[in-house]
């Protein structure tokens, strides 16, 4: 005999271990992830987050500078998500502008080999990204950091719903494409998790995120007509950036 609130449950679960299974290293069960579980994805941003922020943490109160221990930081987020948003950012940067048709811009994308354009942007990211979190380390703005990494999962859903897949094959299009509905409960359970660890401000956070996704995902559009794993990948990478410029005003 169905019940539907066990059934219920066992799906969200289901969704939770597919969000780990996609968007981490952490082993868990293989789950084939379904379209609507976007909304568990800023789940992972906590957990990998929150961890690599702790050992942040650990690293402070042992003795290290902040800015070793924002190095920590950043090494534990790239163990446990296998630097796979940090690929994606460096594959787009290589391709939207390393080729002059979209048939030779996904070409490029598909390369496993990095470019100058990628090499570039992956340089800049990582070190916007370790300037903002040793500053707001050293504030003891633990929330803050938290909730730019927490948010910058939901952008991911966003851009994902909005545009089309760029190709036939490949990690988005295997996913599926979510509904408005899932993407925007992603933002919702976002901003949930993001409200207990930074207040009111994981607002500015979310709004800055999404206007950063939103000026990537128009990029997206009129270089390969739509989004690919790589493209949801530097989406994140570059909302948690942008979350995480606004975070530091707070400090002011």
């Amino acid at each position: 005999m169905s019940h539907p609130i066990r059934d219920h449950l066992t799906l969200l679960a289901r969704d939770m271990l597919a969000a780990f299974g996609l968007l981490s290293r952490i082993p868990v069960p293989f789950t084939l992830p379904r379209p609507a579980g976007v909304w568990a994805w800023p789940l992972v941003g906590l957990v990998t987050g929150g961890a690599a922020l702790a050992l942040g943490a650990l690293g402070l109160w042992a003795g290290v500078s902040v800015g070793v221990a924002a190095v920590l930081v950043m090494a534990v987020q790239a163990a446990l998500t296998g630097a796979l948003h940090e690929d994606g950012l460096a594959d787009c940067a290589d391709g939207f502008w390393g080729g002059h048709t979209r048939e030779r811009r996904l070409e490029i994308m598909k390369d496993s080999r990095i470019g100058s354009y990628g090499a570039v942007s992956l340089m800049l990211a990582l070190l916007a990204r370790w300037s903002t979190l040793a500053a707001l380390m050293s504030a003891g703005a633990w929330g803050l950091a938290l909730a730019a990494m927490i948010l910058s999962r939901a952008a991911m859903g966003l851009v994902m719903a909005g545009l089309p897949n760029a190709r036939a094959g490949g990690l988005s299009a295997q996913h599926g494409a979510p509904s408005w509905v899932a993407a925007w409960a992603g933002v919702g359970f976002g901003l949930l998790l993001g409200a207990f660890a930074a207040g009111s401000a994981a607002l500015w956070l979310a709004l800055a995120g999404a206007l950063m996704a939103a000026g990537l995902a128009g990029v997206a559009r009129a270089k390969i007509g739509g989004q690919t794993g790589d493209v949801l990948g530097a989406t994140q990478v570059l909302a948690e950036l942008a979350a995480l410029a606004v975070a530091t005003a707070y400090l002011a």
